[in-house]
């Protein structure tokens, strides 16, 4: 056997057998291995290292003490079957009779049928019983299935599939409610953090004061900082104005690809900051809506878009624009 499943063979897959069974058993978080997160497994591992050495060396020795100990016959004997080729072994014989239940020559005899085709004789062999084991255990299946998918009404694989996917969904949604990145304009929030306000005020310094001023006082862009509002005021329309842009044509692109949800939801709510603030050489009111940061204090909802509740010829005009390129907030 040592013939077919040397040492350097041995020693390194039983290691590896012990490592992932260690591991499964034990278990770490996905990202590290066990032995990393306890230590105490790392020195399991050493321990049966150690011992899988320890014992080659000490079988390799006490068969060399036993090879000394052998008359020149017995040594002769044991060449001669180490030799051998590894379906010659006596104990792979051995097994593959058990599986096969096949007859020698001289048992053929015991077997023999009646029938003679031209000369040709047949064998009643039993079927092998790794056969037979076999057969058995489909007949073993078919039972337990039929029982459960045709008596009790067991989950097939597309009820079992629905179901993942509702589960993989809720999930998602779950998911969705803690995760800043997921947002949308329905579950934004208005922050007053300072923390929060600091960085919607660095992103909106940035990209939005070319149109709005520094201030929000508004230049192509309108005022954002009185109580008119051309698509809607409050924090889930602003943040929709924001993502999506303003009036097709009139000059404000979406920014849902250049900013996170999170940081969207930042700039919306540094834009209500500035409402009521009242900025030197601010630009005239422009929209039809009317909401203020008071609205948030007395518990109001979100002012509705400009297209609901407006009439359409109220909805800044393309005669009354300034410019193509104003913004929609």
């Amino acid at each position: 056997m040592k013939k077919f499943f040397p040492v350097y063979v041995r020693v390194p897959l039983l290691f590896a057998l012990f490592f992932f069974a260690v591991e499964w058993l034990v278990g770490g978080d996905g990202e590290k291995p066990a032995f990393m997160e306890h230590p105490v497994v790392l020195i399991l591992l050493g321990l049966f290292l150690f011992a899988l050495i320890a014992v080659e060396i000490v079988a390799s020795a006490t068969n060399k003490i036993l090879d000394r100990l052998m008359t020149p016959e017995e040594r002769a004997a044991k060449e001669a079957e180490t030799s051998l080729p590894f379906s010659q072994q006596p104990w792979v014989k051995k097994l593959m009779s058990k599986l096969t239940k096949t007859k020698t020559i001289q048992e053929e005899a015991d077997v023999m049928m009646d029938h003679d085709y031209d000369g040709i004789k047949e064998l009643n062999n039993e079927l092998p019983p790794w056969w037979v084991g076999l057969f058995y255990v489909t007949i073993i299946f078919s039972v337990i299935y039929l029982l459960r998918f045709h008596v009790f009404d067991g989950d097939n694989q597309v009820v079992e599939y629905e179901k993942s996917v509702a589960e993989a969904q809720l999930q998602i949604e779950e998911y969705k409610k803690n995760a800043p990145d997921m947002l949308t304009a329905d579950d934004a929030k208005y922050l007053t953090d300072p923390a929060d306000l600091a960085v919607g005020k660095k992103l909106f310094d940035s990209n939005c004061m070319a149109c709005h001023k520094i201030d929000g006082g508004g230049s192509i862009g309108p005022n954002l900082t009185d109580d008119h509002w051309i698509l809607g005021g409050g924090i889930k329309n602003i943040f929709h104005t924001i993502s999506e842009g303003g009036r097709p044509g009139k000059g404000m692109v979406p920014w849902k690809n250049n900013f996170k949800p999170s940081e969207i939801e930042k700039i919306a709510s540094y834009v209500i900051s500035l409402n009521g603030t009242n900025p030197a050489d601010a630009k005239a009111p422009e929209g039809d809506i009317i909401w203020s940061k008071a609205n948030l204090e007395e518990g109001a909802t979100d002012a509705a878009p400009a297209e609901e509740s407006a009439p359409a010829e109220q909805v800044a005009p393309a005669e009354e624009v300034a410019s193509t390129e104003e913004s929609a907030i």
